[in-house]
């Protein structure tokens, strides 16, 4: 009666572990957009719905935002006096009302899985659905308007044929109505920085008071979701710590959050993409914040010291912005260069000290093999060969236990009414045999962060994004597309994330299954052996969401696991003798 309630107990907490888990992975997870054929679409009005659940690309989701995008920008990069930017990490224009960088994609990085959908757009106009823009400009020092210094709408002035590119800078001019000169000067890099040295010439008789600012602004309608695990939205080193911790929603309360400390660079940031402000090193005090100025738009503000420009006089600061893919090589690369914790924008966690060595053997296998799933096989059956002596203690620790359990038994049968007794016995016991019973459990532990470290490279890593395996499996980074209720896709509708059961999925239960049934179950009680022989399927549902590459990680660690075992159990006959009686 006691089993059969065991088994009852534990179906209700498995369905509840699967469709708990469905409206989880829903939630943190949530499938990519379909991406459907370009077709000719008419103007139609941004969605007044709310925004739809974000995916881990980031970017519109929702049809109609979709729609008006792709009719905005037409129009808004149609606008006449655009400045081109061409280099080798980015491409786009610039605006010349305001001076913004207002138009930006990521050449090394598609769109979407289709290699003709072009490079992944990362700024867009304002007023477009997807809008995200960067400006430079001038403040009044006491606040208020000044008609003396440039503003959002100001019309700026470039040379003739200007073109931004990494060997020639461009430099917009305004002149005010007392004759003051300003002049915003851009250079680029190979990568993704740009670099914004604005000047103000003072030709007027009476001193300039100014100040000059710095501004990232965005809507969250294109941010990428923001998990447990990986942050995604308002970021920064503030004296030189990192920040994960301001959401959205924070901001969503009205009053601006102030950052407290010297602002080593602020910004937004997705999973893979980022946009940040780089403080002139030269300067004094700098302040930051972040503010929510409604309708989903988001801005993060860099404001340095007011500055008096005498006349005949002229006044220069220099500012930096990084636009682009979170690759951690060049990340590293531009912390090197003097960015503080610039690669700790990458969402590491605690584990970083250990991977990022496996994401550089991750990358150096890809490299070499040219195939991004046979590096992820490979760099398993490396951890899994330096784990090996650790998990062969294990299988030895566990056979000398199993040969100690009928010794045991009788000791609780002849004690069953003084358990403190027994347990003095079993001790000595332990001691006489020099048998360790923890000693089975340390080595799962020291493995724990092993495997953490290897799923939180693999869901940061951008290199995976959009990187075949073979044959169906086109994103290592998305889902397994082919599902077996659908029939893969025969049947013309997408099912529900917990029925989305694909030949990758499968493979993992029955790998787990046929480990299950090679461990031994001597001394199991019979509901759990049950309950247990449950837990391989279960995890087959759970996982199925999860992006391709973590569960072609996890099936090659359980065929490496299976293989390990029949090895032990030729080495330890004790234990492969306990597995089938179970």
């Amino acid at each position: 009666m006691q089993h059969q309630r065991n088994i009852i107990l534990a179906v209700v907490l498995c369905a509840a572990l699967l469709f708990g888990w469905d409206a989880l992975v829903s939630h943190f997870y949530p499938p990519p957009p379909t991406h459907a054929k370009p077709v000719a679409v008419q103007p139609v009005a941004a969605s007044s719905t709310a925004p739809s659940k974000p995916t881990r690309d980031g970017g519109l989701t929702d049809p109609g935002d979709i729609a008006l995008e792709k009719t905005d920008l037409t129009a808004a990069l149609a606008s006449p006096g655009r400045v081109p930017i061409a280099a080798p990490g980015l491409s786009g224009s610039i605006n010349p009302v305001g001076a913004q960088i207002d138009d930006l994609t990521a050449n090394r990085h598609r769109a979407t899985v289709d290699k003709n959908s072009g490079p992944e757009r990362l700024f867009s106009p304002a007023g477009t659905p997807g809008q995200q823009f960067a400006q430079f400009g001038w403040a009044p020092a006491s606040g208020g308007t000044d008609p003396n210094l440039p503003t959002a709408r100001t019309v700026w002035s470039a040379p003739a044929g200007a073109r931004l590119t990494p060997q020639t800078p461009v430099t917009l001019t305004w002149i005010n109505p007392v004759g003051d000169v300003f002049t915003t000067t851009y250079a680029i890099d190979n990568d993704y920085m740009i670099t914004a040295r604005q000047s103000v010439t003072n030709r007027a008789a009476a001193p300039l008071l100014a100040r000059p600012i710095a501004q990232i602004n965005r809507t969250n309608r294109t941010a990428s979701v923001d998990s447990f695990n990986v942050h995604s939205g308002p970021i920064g080193a503030f004296d030189q710590s990192v920040t994960f911790g301001i959401k959205y929603k924070n901001l969503d309360e009205g009053a601006p959050y102030s950052n407290a400390g010297r602002t080593d660079w602020l910004g937004f940031t997705d999973i893979y993409w980022m946009s940040a402000l780089i403080p002139d090193a030269a300067a004094g005090a700098t302040t930051s914040d972040f503010r929510n100025l409604g309708d989903t738009i988001y801005l993060a503000d860099l404001m340095y010291a007011p500055t008096q420009v005498a006349p005949g006089q002229t006044f220069v600061r220099t500012t930096r912005l990084f636009a682009g893919a979170k690759e951690s090589d060049v990340l590293d690369r531009y912390e090197d260069a003097g960015i503080p914790k610039f690669g700790l924008s990458i969402d590491w966690g605690w584990f970083r000290w250990f991977e990022k060595p496996i994401f550089w053997l991750l990358k150096s296998l890809f490299h070499a093999v040219g195939n991004f799933g046979v590096a992820i096989i490979l760099l398993t059956c490396i951890v899994r060969g330096i784990m090996f002596p650790i998990a062969q203690r294990q299988f030895k620790s566990m056979a000398a236990m199993r040969a100690l359990q009928p010794k045991m038994k009788a000791i609780q049968e002849r004690h069953k009414d003084d358990k403190q007794k027994a347990q003095q016995e079993i001790m000595a016991l332990y001691k006489e045999e020099k048998v360790n019973p923890i000693a089975g459990c340390l080595p799962t532990l020291l493995q724990i962060p092993v495997f953490f470290a290897l799923y939180k490279t693999l869901n940061l890593s951008i290199e995976m994004r959009h990187q075949p395996f073979v044959l169906w499996i086109k994103d290592l980074s998305a889902p397994d597309p082919l599902h077996i209720v659908n029939l893969f896709g025969l049947l013309p509708f997408e099912p529900p994330s917990f029925l989305g059961i694909g030949l990758l999925a499968l493979l993992l239960g029955g790998t787990m299954y046929v480990q299950f049934k090679l461990n031994p179950q001597v001394g199991t009680d019979p509901a759990q052996q049950q309950v247990m022989a449950l837990m391989p399927w279960v995890m087959m549902f759970v996982m199925a969401p999860f992006a391709a590459g973590l569960l072609l990680y996890w099936i090659t660690s359980n065929l490496l696991t299976i293989a390990q075992q029949r090895f032990l159990y030729s080495r330890h006959p004790q234990l492969k003798t306990q597995a089938a009686k179970g």
